[in-house]
């Protein structure tokens, strides 16, 4: 048995489908938990076992993990938590304990890169996330860590303004390079590793794209893709948490995004590289996401 959380989160659902297709031929039955049913595909529904809540409710958890081998374990975003740690570690929390209480044996997580960096304890949300690996690691159970690089599906986000206006906005130099990784491949990692019942121990795998671009090289590409200019915007870090002030969104979570982008211009990815024996380098490449991803959804923004 395979437990999924977030089955209709972003890459959670895409781990769903492909195990739909892989576990059964492979003696693997599923179940997930979600807050609410309604929102898995009717066609799901029927294939796999569903327990309602939400993964960081003691009870909850105490149903889902009922005879299960593997967790795949994704904390959702909580801008409203009081604190980064409760928003991660505090939710993951009673899951470390019912691990053990239920014998699961392995974990896949997903996280980002940036473990042993001078930046990794000041990288804000990125900081939350390897502290809950290490209270994951600690529970006994076997656990791999998915290190992710920055999400080329964040840009989805932006479908509205490239639409609009032709502009796509980040802190970065315009002229750096920098890996970013589908959240397809993510999910791709995260089912090889699920499916695999031979390793044991903790760790990460870092899950990298298969090129690192400048946001220009982005801006060319993403024109050449929709036929149409679009140019790269920098926002300065100020002009950035500033906008999280004009929202409303809680200081915590603001800070914390802050703090996280200051972090990947200070070389907050630099501990990974493509030659490191144990990273997972997903196959799709920018161009081949903007064509088969965003450029629909910039369409219909």
């Amino acid at each position: 048995m395979i437990l999924i959380t977030t089955p209709t989160g972003a890459i959670g659902s895409q781990v769903l489908r492909s195990l739909l297709d892989e576990a059964p031929a492979r003696g693997e039955a599923l179940r997930v938990v979600v807050r609410d049913p309604a929102k898995l595909p009717e066609e799901v529904r029927g294939r796999v076992d569903v327990v309602t809540g939400s993964h960081g409710d003691a009870a909850v958890l105490d149903r889902a993990l009922d005879g299960v081998e593997a967790v795949f374990w994704v904390v959702p975003p909580d801008p409203a938590a009081a604190s980064l740690d409760e928003a991660y570690s505090g939710f993951t929390r009673p899951a470390a304990k019912a691990f053990a209480a239920h014998g699961v044996r392995r974990v896949v997580g997903v996280s980002s890169v940036g473990r042993g960096t001078p930046v990794a304890g000041r990288a804000g949300l990125v900081t939350a996330s390897l502290a809950m690996d290490d209270l994951i690691a600690g529970s006994g159970v076997a656990y791999r860590a998915l290190a992710c690089a920055t999400f080329t599906d964040n840009l989805l986000r932006q479908a509205g303004p490239i639409r609009e206006r032709g502009v796509f906005s980040d802190t970065v130099p315009a002229d750096r390079p920098e890996a970013t990784v589908a959240t397809a491949d993510i999910a791709a990692a995260a089912v090889r590793l699920l499916l695999d019942r031979e390793w044991s121990g903790t760790g990460e795998v870092p899950v990298l794209g298969p090129e690192e671009l400048t946001a220009d090289e982005r801006a060319r590409i993403l024109s050449e893709v929709l036929g149409r200019a679009v140019r790269y915007e920098p926002v300065s870090l100020e002009d950035y948490a500033a906008g999280f002030a004009a929202r409303g969104v809680p200081e915590a979570f603001a800070t914390g995004m802050v703090d996280m982008m200051r972090a990947r211009n200070e070389g907050l990815d630099a501990a990974v590289s493509r030659t490191d024996a144990n990273v997972f380098v997903g196959g799709t490449t920018f161009r081949e996401w903007c064509e088969g991803v965003l450029r629909g959804v910039v369409a219909g923004a």
